[in-house]
């Protein structure tokens, strides 16, 4: 159990505060509820090139990472399709430097045609880096593309592609700024040997004077249900053969999720699962095998990708991971196979809360999902799930309809 205290600033701001007397560090964790389903489709990229604008200098600090460093601390960044999320470390008795930090930062940046320019290369570099010029790396976007029609969550992150980034103009970011970086539209979080009413004190003196801005709420169109087979064929200058094959799952807070997470650990989740101990190892038609899910709020994606072993065509390989996801759909598990991956995750959310970064981390992103103390309930969550459930979400998900096919070839 994660206990915390929670206010809310008149602003909007919400702050939690837990208090973890086993480090003499502090963590701090400010979560933005912006990501790229937030984006323009003809501007995209904004949210991801915002994560590296915001260490670019703020109104009244030119230099971020300089004043951390000095306070013995250090800090990092990462955006998904549902947030961006900037958290750092350092010694408590400097706690009062990041919330300087911080909260002019949220106030408003520095906004300067060499900044950006700066960030603007950064990111073009990376967007070549990681989807041009890296085997499979356009991967992800095909099968994103492939499986959503309709929601942004079909492109990635970092952009659908580099002239979106190219062509951003100051005005642009200024406007994707104080429309979506703003207290009520952010959570941040302590974690450390403190206490809730000094930081509370501190979150009034530091953030409470910045502005509410009115953020409105999401429109994003939801995608329409998938009802035939959607199947690519791409030829690569890569190593191997690979096939993906996605199936469109329900959203993070529906209850299924939990079911739907326990399967991709029956399938695959370490030697003993399902598909490495016949496909891999006892039938040897795969060197690679995974399942897993995209972990979007919205409705995301169940994953199958694996390299087939050298002679095993595509097809082939379709057909037996077909015949290990209708297993799932036609019988139950096994009551000792259940326990076993509802223990492996159980492990894992216990050995996450010993650290409090992590514990700063869960805190904020289940804030901006809901409601903090969802936190407290994913062990019961998960242990609820029954072999029957498994069975009929597994029905619902691996029908043929749902899902689309990405054959990606080696160049001969």
């Amino acid at each position: 159990m994660i206990h915390f205290e929670r206010i809310q600033l008149a602003n909007g701001l919400k702050v939690i505060v837990h208090r973890d007397k086993t480090t003499p560090m502090v963590a701090i964790d400010v979560c933005y509820n912006v990501g790229s389903r937030d984006e323009h489709p003809d501007r995209t990229g904004f949210a991801h090139l915002f994560e590296h604008l915001m260490f670019g200098g703020s109104k009244h600090i030119p230099l971020y990472d300089e004043p951390l460093q000095k306070a013995g601390g250090d800090n990092n960044a990462y955006t998904t399709n549902d947030l961006t999320n900037y958290y750092l470390t350092l010694p408590n008795n400097n706690l009062e430097t990041a919330f300087w930090l911080e909260s002019d930062r949220m106030l408003e940046l520095a906004f300067s045609k060499q900044s950006l320019e700066v960030q603007r290369n950064v990111v073009i570099e990376e967007f070549k880096q990681r989807h041009l010029n890296q085997p499979y790396g356009d991967v992800w976007p095909l099968v994103r593309q492939l499986a959503y029609k309709v929601h942004p969550y079909q492109w990635p992150t970092i952009g659908r592609e580099i002239s979106h980034i190219e062509k951003a103009t100051l005005q642009q970011v200024k406007d994707f700024f104080f429309t979506h970086y703003a207290p009520d539209n952010a959570v941040l979080v302590v974690a450390g040997n403190v206490d809730a009413e000094y930081i509370f004190r501190l979150a009034e003196k530091w953030f409470g004077q910045i502005p509410n801005r009115n953020v409105k709420p999401r429109n994003i169109p939801a995608e329409p249900e998938q009802t035939q087979l959607r199947e690519q064929i791409v030829e690569r200058n890569v190593p191997n053969d690979t096939i993906y094959m996605a199936f469109h799952m329900a959203e993070r807070l529906d209850p299924s999720y939990y079911a739907t997470d326990l399967i991709s650990d029956v399938l695959s989740n370490g030697n003993s699962s399902r598909m490495y101990q016949k496909l891999v190892q006892k039938e040897k038609l795969f060197t690679e095998l995974d399942a897993y899910l995209s972990g979007d709020y919205e409705p995301g994606l169940f994953v199958v990708s694996g390299k087939p072993s050298d002679g095993i065509s595509l097809e082939t390989a379709r057909k037996a991971i077909e015949q290990e996801l209708d297993r799932m759909r036609q019988d139950l598990v096994p009551e000792y196979e259940l326990e076993k991956v509802k223990n492996k995750v159980e492990a894992n959310i216990v050995y996450a809360e010993m650290n409090y970064l992590t514990k700063a981390m869960n805190l904020a992103t289940n804030e901006i999902l809901q409601d903090a103390s969802l936190i407290n309930s994913q062990v019961d969550s998960y242990r609820s799930v029954t072999a029957n459930r498994i069975l009929q979400v597994s029905q619902q998900i691996f029908r043929p309809e749902n899902c689309s096919v990405l054959y990606y070839h080696a160049k001969k």
